[in-house]
């Protein structure tokens, strides 16, 4: 490895084991969070052929809003949500030497979340998410790679616990100019059907997503960013009335600013604050977003 590759892939590794999976909420709360809304500038700028290693990640987000948007994408001030979540993170870290040029990550994520909205008061540990991810370089400054999880159906209680496993995939990429980076990803989620004893049967709507970061590398230690989430959610499907569920399907749009703070090669801190800018049938989001992670 060169030189300079040696003394950097600390703080990309740094960077991905910020990665969020705030997934849950969002599609069995219905909460305002997109799917892996929580990620920072330089996410997926990571590097190859290293030597493994392990990092442990806490970090969470809030969301405060009072209003939603209906099925016509109009804003109403009611129907809004007010939730904490926040995340603990192993990650393992690992190149192979039989598949050179190529990372590997593997991921277990412990969810917790916290909601006070319309008259609930709650919290307790969501469902768990493991899985792997892997990347290669097409060129020095550049990542392209994959990732995908499964979340299990059931969290302490029932108000965090979709009740149904899932799966969710998406690609990564970055690229990475002298003052500049713009790093993101593409991706779904889909479930399995949900069943309850003595309820109907259920089939989650898909759920289409995408998360792009643009940063300014002001200094080696500050760095400002911007930041568009999307997500779509199809209808829920009612396999016992064969029907779909009326207004279950969503969109929403977020546009945000931050700034991530590249402590040391060790030690990063990441900052951000999102908005809705349109919406349908959602909670309206009024995020903010902190990640801290140490790496050893």
């Amino acid at each position: 490895m060169h030189h300079t590759e040696r003394s950097a892939w600390p703080r990309a590794m740094l960077r991905y084991a910020l990665m969020s999976v705030v997934i849950f909420g969002a599609r069995s709360a219905r909460a305002a969070d997109v799917t892996l809304g929580i990620i920072g500038p330089h996410e997926y700028d990571l590097p190859v052929d290293f030597k493994p290693f392990n990092v442990l990640v806490q970090y969470g987000d809030g969301n405060a809003a009072g209003s939603s948007y209906n099925s016509d994408g109009q804003r109403h001030a009611n129907g809004g949500s007010h939730t904490w979540a926040g995340m603990t993170k192993y990650v393992h870290f690992r190149s192979f030497a039989a598949i050179p040029h190529v990372g590997f990550a593997f991921e277990l994520i412990q969810t917790e979340s916290y909601s006070l909205a319309n008259g609930t008061n709650y919290g307790g540990l969501g469902p768990t998410i493991v899985g792997p991810a892997a990347w290669f370089k097409p060129n020095r400054h550049s990542t392209f790679g994959i990732q995908t999880f499964m979340q299990t159906a059931v969290g302490t209680r029932d108000a965090t616990s979709p009740n149904y496993w899932s799966n969710i995939s998406s690609f990564i990429f970055d690229y990475e100019w002298k003052h500049f980076s713009f790093d993101g990803d593409a991706g779904t989620v889909a479930g399995a059907a949900k069943h309850q004893k003595g309820q109907h049967s259920y089939n989650p709507g898909v759920v289409f997503y995408t998360n792009l970061r643009f940063s300014w590398k002001a200094t080696h230690l500050f760095e400002p960013f911007l930041a568009l989430d999307w997500q779509n959610v199809k209808g829920t499907y009612d396999n016992t009335a064969r029907q779909y569920l009326d207004d279950s399907n969503s969109r929403e749009i977020t546009l945000g600013a931050g700034v991530m703070f590249n402590i040391s090669q060790h030690l990063s801190f990441t900052t951000r604050y999102s908005h809705s800018v349109d919406g349908r049938n959602v909670p309206e989001s009024n995020a903010y977003y902190v990640k801290f992670v140490y790496l050893w």
